[in-house]
């Protein structure tokens, strides 16, 4: 039969290849992608042996040429090594220090002292809210500098023990010393106009003034309240009756003169028992005869 002519016929065209040719140019084709993509002189596990082979150091085998290694790379086996040997140095390689923290540069100035201040302690007249007023006298202040100021608390100083009623405030302004002021260690409130500050830089001097919050009034009782639809008991007097309504209760006697007791029954009256029958006597047994008993 003549295939020469047909439609879709090429001369010289072979017939279906086998298993091994496929093989054969799967391994082709995939030597040349990783060529594209790997550079094989930097692979640490490639060697080339004195016989002129190709081994994989990491898995140990043998290769003839360079495909057939480069397929070996994108088998299972190999990337299996490769994740058991990545896993390996990470456990062994030794802690890595931490990275260096950046250090902030004390600037360092000639202190000439401690700046003049002045305290005043004001109460709001409406609020009844308390606040202090802070006045700072920097006449050698350096140019183009302004004070500074922030709250401290008693756990980060050093110069006294902690004590978490107090709190302290900083100001700073070169070339003078930072000074710092003991405050109790309430909240503060910064609402508008009730924290401010100005700096004067014709009379050099700086203002700070705050206001505390009001504080809300705790009330210290034994127990809850009870409630209106329950009435408490009324309380016993020494003899263990209860006590009459005050409504009830007659006027006090004049000065000098003395209560008689209140007849048993009358409201008021203590609460007495009720007397117990005496039990009866035994019977004596008759005297012998000729004996005689004498009321003596």
């Amino acid at each position: 039969m003549d295939f020469q002519h047909r439609a879709g016929g090429k001369t010289g065209s072979g017939g279906v290849a086998s298993s091994s040719e496929s093989n054969r140019d799967r391994r082709e084709r995939l030597r040349q992608l990783a060529l594209e993509t790997i550079d094989i002189n930097k692979d640490p596990y490639f060697m080339k042996n004195h016989l002129g082979s190709y081994e994989c150091k990491l898995c140990l085998t043998l290769h003839n040429n360079e495909g057939s290694y480069l397929a070996h790379t994108q088998g299972k086996k190999h990337q299996t090594n490769l994740a058991r040997r990545a896993a390996k140095e990470a456990k062994e390689a030794p802690a890595q220090p931490a990275p260096a923290k950046v250090k902030v540069e004390v600037k360092k100035f000639v202190k000439i002292g401690r700046p003049g201040y002045k305290v005043t302690k004001q109460r709001d007249p409406e609020t009844g809210q308390q606040s202090l007023l802070f006045q700072i006298d920097y006449p050698e202040i350096a140019e183009g500098i302004g004070p500074r100021h922030r709250f401290m608390s008693a756990y980060e100083q050093r110069i006294e023990p902690p004590d978490r009623r107090w709190q302290y405030l900083l100001l700073a302004a070169e070339p003078y010393e930072t000074i710092a002021f003991k405050v109790p260690s309430r909240e503060i409130d910064k609402a508008e106009n009730r924290f401010w500050t100005h700096w004067n830089r014709e009379t050099k001097q700086f203002f700070l003034q705050f206001h505390f919050k009001m504080e809300k009034a705790i009330t210290q009782s034994s127990g809850p309240a009870p409630p209106a639809s329950v009435k408490r008991p009324p309380p016993l007097m020494s003899g263990g009756g209860p006590r009459p309504p005050s409504d009830n209760l007659p006027p006090p006697p004049p000065g000098g003169m003395s209560i008689p007791p209140l007849p048993p029954g009358a409201p008021g009256a203590p609460h007495m028992p009720p007397r117990m029958p005496m039990p009866p006597m035994p019977m004596r047994p008759p005297p012998p005869d000729g004996l005689t008993i004498s009321n003596n």
